[in-house]
């Protein structure tokens, strides 16, 4: 795979299982990451603060476009209204590049509402907020904390193929990083867009790497092309 310029869905392995009773099938996941799978199909209320008023959410909604699911414990806790009112902050950020925003706990609709309703920093809330009540949605992108019925604080962005391309999936005490987050966008959406690859920390309007035409040069050579000094600039 290397530093490939596309995005391909990975497969599964299924494995037979057999013992003296009978046969099953299990599912052989290469690993526990949702990078480079494919959207998780599911369905589920949401209280939409924008409007204030209760709805229904699906995977369907989101095809086609570039997706966050952004997991958090639950309402009416402490690091999570921080990191609900950054993103927050940064919406028509999000809008402008065309990004669709799906913040999800397992609180119920009502819930939201009245965390949304009662928070301070909430206020002017435009997010979507599911309401993932049986736990299933948490648990099919893999941060289902099973013996607390909560969702770890995971963060995965989905490409226009509905290909998940990158994730962070963090314990509770930490909140995550919304700039560093946007960074990424910007720098996915730009490689998805040329064909060229992004060196660590890449910003708008710094040197990529154009391995989609200048491969055999650049490779074992990639210092002579960009410096440490232009990386960490």
């Amino acid at each position: 795979m290397g530093c490939s310029t596309g995005v391909k869905p990975r497969k599964e392995k299924i494995e037979n299982i057999t013992t003296q009773e009978n046969t099953t099938t299990k599912d052989n996941n290469m690993s526990s990451t949702m990078v480079r799978r494919e959207m998780p199909e599911f369905t589920m209320d949401a209280y939409d603060a924008k409007t204030g008023h209760y709805k229904t959410v699906s995977s369907e909604d989101y095809k086609g476009k570039w997706t966050v699911v952004c997991f958090y414990p639950a309402d009416f806790t402490f690091v999570c209204p921080t990191e609900i009112a950054a993103m927050n902050a940064h919406y028509d950020e999000f809008q402008k590049l065309g990004v669709e925003i799906l913040a999800v706990s397992t609180d119920t609709k009502f819930s939201h509402k009245r965390f949304v309703e009662t928070e301070p920093i909430l206020k002017g809330l435009q997010l979507t907020m599911g309401a993932d009540g049986n736990q299933e949605v948490s648990r099919a992108f893999g941060v289902l904390i099973e013996e607390e019925g909560v969702a770890l604080r995971g963060r995965f962005l989905f490409n226009t193929d509905g290909i998940c391309v990158a994730q962070e999936v963090q314990a509770d005490s930490v909140g995550r990083n919304v700039n560093e987050f946007i960074r990424q966008i910007q720098a996915w959406q730009h490689a998805t867009k040329t064909g060229e690859v992004c060196p660590a920390g890449w910003r708008p309007g710094k040197k990529t790497l154009p391995v989609n035409t200048d491969v055999e040069k650049m490779t074992g050579h990639v210092g002579d092309y960009i410096t440490l000094e232009e990386i960490l600039s």
